[in-house]
C-alpha cells in the first residue's frame, strides 16, 4: 500500500503519457484541457488503492482509473453547460472557452473514450468493468435529472434528496472502488463490500460538501462559501431546517429561497442562522458521522488484513476531516 499522495502521483504520471490529442483539434483539445485542470483525483486514486487492498499492483488498475477520471470530467463538462457555469477549478469552463456545441460534442467523445480504456483488459474483466460502468453512468444521469427537477419543486423530501446525492455523487465513488476490486479479481463478496464502503463514504462526502458550502472557511474552501444558498439549492441543511423550524421561520426560509439579491451577504447570514438555530447544522454533522461509521462497519466483514482495513479507515477519516 502507498500513501494517497503517491497514488495521485502515479495516476498523473500515467495521465500525462496518454495521447488524447488527435484530429479534429476542436473535439480533442477541450478534452485534454478539462482533464488537465487537475483536482484531487480522488476517484482514480480509489481505484488504484483498492486494487492494492486486494493484493494487485496499482499498475494493473491504471486504465480503469483513467476511465473513471475521464467519465467524471465528462459529467463536469455537461453539468457546467446545464448550470451555465463560467468557471471550473478556477479556469474557464469548456463551453465558455470554446462554445456550447463543442462542450456537448467533446463531452460525448469523453464518454466513449472512457469505455475504450476497459478494452485494455482481458474479456472477463472487460465485461465486468463495462457492466458496472454502464449501470453507474446511467445512475449518475438519473441523479443529475433529479437535481434539476428538485429546483422546481417545493415538496422535496429528505429520502428523495439522499437518493439524489447517492446517484449523482456516491455511486461513482463506490464504482471507482469496485473497479479496483474487479481488476484484482477478488471475491464477489469483497467487491460488493468495497462498493458499499464507497457508497456510504460518498454519501458522507456529499453531505459534508453541503455543510462546508455554508460553514466552510472562505480561505480554504476553494469556492464561494454560501454558493448553495445563493442558488437556492434545497440541500440536506435546508430540508432539515424546514422540518425543524416553526411556521414563521419556515416561511422566512422558503421566502428567502425564492430570491436572488444582487448582494447576497445578508441572505447568507440569515439562512445560516436558521440552519444553526433549527438544529439542522448539528443534524447534518450527525448524518456525516453516521454514514462514515456505516462505511467503517463494512471493513469488519472484508476478507483483508487488519493493516489494510486500517489504511481504508484512515483514508475515510482523513476525507471526513477535510476543511476544503
Amino acid at each position: 500500500m502507498h500513501a494517497i499522495y503517491q497514488y495521485q502521483e502515479f495516476f498523473v504520471d500515467y495521465l500525462v503519457k496518454q495521447t488524447i490529442s488527435k484530429e479534429p483539434k476542436n473535439l480533442y483539445e477541450p478534452i485534454e484541457y478539462i482533464v488537465s485542470l487537475g483536482g484531487k483525483r480522488m476517484r482514480p486514486v480509489l481505484t488504484l488503492m483498492t486494487a492494492e487492498v486486494f493484493d494487485v499492483s496499482y499498475n494493473e488498475a491504471l486504465p480503469a482509473a483513467m476511465a473513471v477520471e475521464i467519465f467524471h470530467n465528462f459529467s463536469l463538462v455537461h453539468d457546467d453547460i446545464m448550470d451555465d457555469a463560467p468557471l471550473r477549478r478556477g479556469q474557464e469552463t469548456v463551453h465558455e472557452k470554446w462554445d456550447l456545441n463543442t462542450g456537448i460534442l467533446s463531452g460525448d467523445a469523453m464518454l466513449i473514450l472512457a469505455y475504450q480504456y476497459f478494452e485494455r483488459y482481458e474479456p472477463n474483466t472487460f465485461r465486468e468493468l463495462a457492466k458496472l460502468f454502464s449501470k453507474t453512468a446511467l445512475e449518475v444521469c438519473e441523479g443529475q435529472q433529479w437535481d434539476v427537477d428538485f429546483e422546481q419543486r417545493n415538496d422535496v423530501t429528505i429520502p428523495e434528496y439522499l437518493k439524489m446525492i447517492e446517484y449523482k455523487t456516491a455511486v461513482l465513488v463506490a464504482a471507482a472502488m469496485k473497479m479496483g476490486a474487479i481488476v484484482a479479481k477478488t471475491s464477489d463478496e469483497n467487491a460488493n463490500l468495497i462498493y458499499d464502503f464507497g457508497l456510504q463514504l460518498g454519501l458522507a462526502f456529499q453531505l459534508q460538501d453541503d455543510y462546508l458550502d455554508a460553514f466552510g472557511d472562505p480561505e480554504t474552501f476553494g469556492k464561494q462559501v454560501g454558493g448553495d444558498i445563493i442558488e437556492n439549492k434545497k440541500t440536506y441543511l435546508y430540508l432539515k431546517a424546514l422540518a425543524h423550524s416553526d411556521d414563521e421561520k419556515a416561511k422566512q426560509l422558503k421566502d428567502l429561497f425564492t430570491t436572488q439579491p444582487a448582494d447576497s451577504t445578508d441572505k447568507i447570514e440569515i439562512v445560516k442562522d436558521i440552519f444553526n438555530n433549527s438544529g439542522a447544522s448539528k443534524e447534518t454533522q450527525d448524518a456525516i458521522e453516521m454514514y462514515t461509521l456505516e462505511a467503517f462497519k463494512t471493513l469488519d466483514k472484508m476478507d483483508i488484513s487488519d493493516e489494510k482495513k486500517l489504511s481504508l479507515r484512515t483514508f475515510g477519516e482523513n476525507l471526513m476531516g477535510r476543511k476544503v
